[in-house]
């Protein structure tokens, strides 16, 4: 049974090699730009209802959204 093992690992050494390099670069490059995340401490996109209050030279777009119990909320597209 040893023998089996020994012989698979030494027929496929590169092989192996190479799945365990990319898993270890793989797990590497996740924690990285898991800390650089962490680090950057951005907040959280708020969505809020909004009170309309129309303003000269803004262009408005008002959707009902479903099931946001008839509040309206205002979408602002910058063209």
């Amino acid at each position: 049974m040893l023998a089996k093992i020994i012989h698979f690992v030494k027929e496929y050494q590169a092989d192996i090699i190479l799945v365990i390099g990319v898993i270890l670069i793989s797990l590497l490059s996740f924690a990285v730009g898991y800390i650089v995340a962490k680090q950057q401490g951005k907040e959280p996109i708020k969505i809020l209802p909004y009170e309309l209050r129309i303003q000269p030279n803004y262009e408005y777009g008002i959707k009902k959204v479903n099931g946001n119990n008839g509040k309206l909320f205002v979408i602002q597209e910058n063209s």
